[in-house]
C-alpha cells in the first residue's frame, strides 16, 4: 500500500495500520449450508418449512468429507477471525433423531475447528422434519409435538455449551422456528402463548453455561405457506429476548422490504448488551441471496462500527444459492461483509458526528460523497496480504481450478 494512502486516511483522523489490525480479530461466522443447499447429512428429501433453495449447479458437498474440504479451501481466500455456524442435521457418524443428538455427533466437527483455528455455532434443525405438523412446531396444539422440539432445543443448548467449552470461546446457539399460517389466523394469541411456554421450558430444563455460550432468537415477517401469520414474529422475540436476558438475532432478509435492519440496531443496542446477526441479501422476499457490497449491506457495516458495538455482536452469514458455484459463493458473500466492515471501519464518524451535532448538515451530506471517492480498495488489498489471502482480481482461478479437478468429477 502507497503510504499516499495512508496519509489521506491519516488527514481524516484514521490510522490504517490500526484499523487493520481491528478488523483482523472480527469473527464472522461462516453457515455451513451455502455448500450443500442445506441438505445437511440426515437425508436427501426437499427442505420443506418456508425454506427452498433454487438451482442444481453441479458439485454439491454430499457429507462430510466434501463438505469440510469444501470448507477449508473458502477459509484459505476469506480474510480474518471465522467461526463455522451449523445447525443440527449436520450431525456425522451414526445419525440419531434430532431430539437425541449429543455433542457425540459433532465430535469430527470440534476436530475440525481446532486443526482450522476456528469456532463454532450451532442452530436447532426445526424445518423438513415430519415432526413439524400444519407448519407448527413449538407453538403447536399438539403436546407431542411441542415437547419433541423442546426435547431438541434442550439437547442442541447442551452441543452449543460442548463446542464453547472445548474451543475455549463462546458460541451461540440460534432458535429459528417456521411456525405459521398460510391465511389469517383466527386465533394470534394462542399459538405465541404456546410458544412462549414452550421457550421457557427449554430454559427451564436445562441452565447452561453463560460462560462459554449465548442464545439467541431470530424473527422472521412471513414464510413460505406461512403468508399471512408468523408466530414467532419481531415483536415477540424482542420482548422474550429482553425479558429472559437472550440475545435478539437480526436476519437482514426476515423484514419487510421497505424496513431498514441497520436503522433498528442503535435502539437495540441501548437497551441489550449483545446482538446477533444473520447477514443475507434478499431480493423481493427472503431469497437469501448472495451477499453483494450494496448499500444495505453497507449501512449495518456502518452502524455496527458507529455504535461501537462490534465487540457485542455475533455477525453470522446466511445465504444460500444453487445456481452457481457453491464454494465460490461463499467465499464472494464473505470478502463482501469483510469488505463493508473495512469501509465502515475507515470512515471518520467523529468528524460526522461533531459536523451533525453542530447542525451543519451540509457538511455531512459533502463528506459522505467525499469519503465515496477514497481509495478503500488498495486498504483491502492490503489487508488480504497482512492475512495471507490472494486479492480480488487473482482468488477466482483458484476456485476455477478447485471446480474442474474436485467439484465436477461429484457426479451431482
Amino acid at each position: 500500500m502507497r503510504e499516499e494512502v495512508k496519509n489521506i486516511y491519516l488527514s481524516y483522523g484514521i490510522d490504517v495500520d490500526k484499523v487493520i489490525d481491528k478488523l483482523k480479530n472480527v469473527k464472522i461466522s461462516l453457515h455451513c449450508w451455502q455448500l450443500d443447499d442445506v441438505n445437511g447429512f440426515e437425508n436427501e428429501g426437499a427442505l420443506t418449512g418456508g425454506i427452498q433453495t433454487t438451482g442444481n449447479y453441479p458439485g454439491k458437498a454430499r457429507n462430510f468429507k466434501e463438505l469440510t474440504d469444501d470448507l477449508e479451501f473458502a477459509l484459505k481466500y476469506i480474510p480474518g477471525s471465522k467461526k463455522i455456524n451449523l445447525h443440527a442435521i449436520y450431525q456425522t457418524g451414526k445419525i440419531v433423531d434430532r431430539s437425541e443428538i449429543t455433542p457425540v455427533q459433532f465430535a469430527p466437527w470440534v476436530e475440525f475447528a481446532k486443526k482450522n483455528g476456528l469456532g463454532l455455532d450451532f442452530n436447532p434443525t426445526i424445518f423438513s422434519s415430519p415432526m413439524l405438523v400444519d407448519n407448527m412446531s413449538l407453538s403447536s396444539p399438539i403436546k407431542e409435538v411441542r415437547d419433541y422440539w423442546i426435547r431438541h432445543c434442550v439437547n442442541s443448548l447442551k452441543v452449543t455449551e460442548y463446542f464453547g467449552r472445548e474451543l475455549n470461546q463462546k458460541s451461540l446457539m440460534n432458535i429459528w422456528i417456521p411456525d405459521g399460517l398460510k391465511d389469517a389466523p383466527a386465533d394470534r394469541m394462542g399459538p405465541r402463548k404456546r410458544l412462549k411456554e414452550s421457550l421457557d421450558e427449554i430454559f427451564k430444563q436445562y441452565k447452561y453455561d453463560k460462560n462459554v455460550m449465548d442464545v439467541a432468537v431470530e424473527s422472521k415477517v412471513f414464510g413460505i405457506g406461512m403468508e399471512s401469520y408468523t408466530t414467532g414474529s419481531h415483536e415477540f422475540y424482542m420482548n422474550y429476548a429482553i425479558k429472559n436476558n437472550l440475545l435478539c438475532l437480526l436476519d437482514t432478509g426476515h423484514f419487510h422490504p421497505t424496513e431498514s435492519v441497520a436503522d433498528k440496531i442503535s435502539s437495540m443496542l441501548l437497551f441489550n448488551d449483545s446482538l446477533a446477526f444473520h447477514v443475507s441479501r434478499p431480493v423481493r422476499w427472503d431469497s437469501d441471496h448472495v451477499l453483494k457490497l450494496n448499500d444495505d449491506l453497507q449501512d449495518v457495516a456502518d452502524e455496527l462500527v458507529k455504535c461501537d458495538a462490534l465487540d457485542r455482536a455475533y455477525i453470522g452469514l446466511d445465504y444460500f444459492d444453487a445456481s452457481i458455484n457453491r464454494v465460490s459463493a461463499l467465499i464472494i458473500g464473505a470478502r463482501n461483509m469483510e469488505k463493508a466492515l473495512l469501509k465502515a471501519l475507515l470512515t471518520p464518524w467523529d468528524l460526522l458526528k461533531i459536523a451533525q451535532d453542530g447542525l451543519n448538515h451540509t457538511r455531512v451530506l459533502a463528506m459522505q460523497e467525499e469519503l465515496k471517492c477514497l481509495p478503500w480498495g488498495e486498504v483491502w488489498d492490503e489487508y488480504c496480504d497482512k492475512c495471507g489471502v490472494k486479492r480480488e482480481a487473482e482468488w477466482f482461478s483458484d476456485a476455477i481450478e478447485y471446480e474442474k479437478n474436485v467439484l465436477s468429477k461429484r457426479g451431482n
